[in-house]
């Protein structure tokens, strides 16, 4: 049975390059990179040389890219961090309604905290209107944090214009961009973004590596305290070899990123094009001919009469991997907050899939699912009550 997986904004495989910079690490290379001796400069290097990968990739100077363990972290770093060094100039926060959980989750976090956070709407695409941004600005507002794009509904967001409101106003602006880095274009300066997150499992790094740039001169309070690693930001030992392995996949991604769009956008096509001829299934986010809007590798659609953990189990049967929703909430077994938030009634976004393509798809992928998916769509109808 063939096996076609279309669930890269879960997460990606290891890169084989990556693996290879990564194995030294484990054992030859094990050194603590606190240490003064050779073992320890060492470590200490590679975790430099890999600073420098990931800033080049974002365009951002070595020493702004702070080490985490996961996108995850970096992005309560972001919002915890940056509310409590600006607390005293004002406790009003703005995050959108279809933020990863992680970001929500803090926030909801910093209201019991104290803060004021609004949540803001998004139109029928899931973007954000530069415009609401701007009338939901207060004298109290010390922090804006907008998702650079959607892992669930594929949608790109107008960073660079919210950027410019930001900087008028002497607002820190913070962007999630953990489904945008090492997939399409990421450049800090030119999104004019004070703090950006990121994932290396996301560009075929290892999991356990994140980062979070902090623009040059940005006060933030660490969330873990203990030594001096990573400038004082973030305590702990450093995973060296993810680091290494995060550092590496950076670099493949920044040589690779146009040749990678092209492959998967043209793939993407062709799943929308043939997934849209089966009756009562609509695509959720950006058309695809809207290419500055949609993630070039994912496509989402809600399919009426059907759950999506049916369809997943179902394809899963076929040999197709696939998600519903977002990888942190697809096992909460309730509608999907992005869904409904761009308008898609609540008995439809149980009907929620999700296919998201990596550089070793293949046609043979797509012809394989284009024929297998209406098989499935039919056959879970037939055992619906609602159809």
């Amino acid at each position: 049975m063939r096996k076609c997986y279309f669930d890269h904004v879960g997460t990606n495989p290891l890169h084989p390059d990556v693996l290879n910079a990564m194995m030294p690490y484990f054992k030859e290379e094990f050194g603590n990179p606190l240490s003064v001796y050779d073992l320890g400069i060492r470590a200490r290097d590679a975790i430099e040389m890999a600073r420098e990968q990931v800033a080049s990739l974002i365009n951002a100077k070595p020493s702004t890219v702070v080490f985490t363990s996961s996108g995850a972290e970096a992005n309560n770093f972001a919002l915890r961090g940056i509310a409590l060094a600006k607390q005293s100039h004002g406790k009003h926060i703005l995050v959108s309604k279809i933020e990863h959980h992680s970001i929500l989750n803090s926030a909801r976090f910093l209201e019991k905290s104290g803060f004021a956070v609004t949540y803001l709407p998004v139109d029928k695409y899931g973007s954000v209107d530069p415009e609401v941004v701007k009338e939901s600005i207060t004298k109290e507002t010390i922090l804006i944090s907008i998702a650079h794009a959607s892992s669930e509904i594929g949608t790109i967001e107008s960073i660079k214009e919210i950027a410019a409101i930001t900087k008028e106003r002497n607002i820190i602006f913070h962007t999630d961009a953990v489904a945008t880095t090492g997939n399409i274009p990421v450049d800090v300066r030119e999104l004019g973004v004070d703090l950006l997150s990121m994932a290396a499992h996301q560009f075929y790094g290892p999991k356990g590596a994140g980062a979070l740039y902090v623009r040059e001169g940005l006060r933030i309070v660490p969330l873990l305290y203990g030594g001096i690693q990573e400038g004082g930001r973030r305590a702990g030992t450093e995973n060296v070899p993810a680091i290494v392995g995060m550092g590496k996949a950076a670099e493949i991604a920044k040589n690779e990123i146009n040749k990678r769009i092209e492959h998967c956008k043209r793939l993407r096509d062709r799943i929308i094009e043939g997934a849209l001829k089966i009756p009562n299934i609509y695509l959720t986010g950006h058309p695809a001919d809207n290419s500055d809007k949609r993630l070039p590798h994912h496509t989402s659609f809600v399919v009426e009469f059907i759950e999506g953990e049916a369809m997943l189990l179902m394809l899963s049967m076929k040999g197709i991997y696939a998600a519903s929703g977002s990888a942190c909430s697809s096992k909460a077994l309730k509608s999907s907050p992005v869904l409904l938030s761009i308008g898609i009634p609540s008995a439809l976004a149980q009907g929620s899939i999700v296919f998201s393509l990596g550089i070793d798809n293949s046609d043979e992928d797509v012809d394989y699912f284009l024929a297998e998916f209406p098989h499935v769509i039919s056959r879970l109808r037939e055992m619906s009550p609602f159809a």
